[in-house]
């Protein structure tokens, strides 16, 4: 329970439903690899690489990617990956909280693309296509304060 409050607070969670919803996608991605293991040779390898090649998309694991890299994938490891920790990361906001309030508010952008979801999962190929929205106003200020690098795509 205090584990979750700290998530909360770190990640700037709505409520406990959103770090539920992480815990439940990292748990079925382990419930898939553990269901592997009963299949034929020949399948379990293909089933195995279709998760790694999704787990290393979505960059939740990186490098050589073992059996028990998957069943030890956390909640905290796809908070990560989310939209909104992945602006406050880049510098595009200067919290979480602020974070959630640009993407709901319609600055966010992927590739030129308006993302509304703080929730949305970003892929390694997205992420450094995520900036400000074209005709944003934060857009416009970032650019006269010299700031850091953004692109309107």
């Amino acid at each position: 329970m205090v584990k979750e409050i700290e998530l909360i607070g770190r990640y700037g969670l709505k409520n406990k439903r959103e770090l539920w919803k992480a815990e439940t996608l990292a748990r079925n991605f382990r419930h898939k690899a553990r269901a592997t293991l009963g299949l034929p040779a020949g399948a379990r390898e293909a089933a195995l690489k279709a998760i790694f090649d999704k787990l290393k998309e979505l960059g939740l694991v990186s490098g050589e990617v073992s059996l028990d890299a998957v069943l030890g994938l956390t909640a905290e490891q796809i908070l990560e990956r989310r939209l909104q920790t992945i602006v406050f990361k880049k510098g595009l906001a200067r919290s979480v909280h602020e974070a959630r309030q640009f993407i709901t508010h319609g600055h966010i952008a992927i590739g030129g693309r308006r993302v509304t979801s703080p929730g949305y999962l970003v892929s390694l190929k997205e992420e450094p296509l995520v900036s400000y929205a074209p005709g944003s106003p934060l857009l416009q200020r970032a650019a006269q304060e010299g700031g850091e690098s953004v692109s309107g795509a």
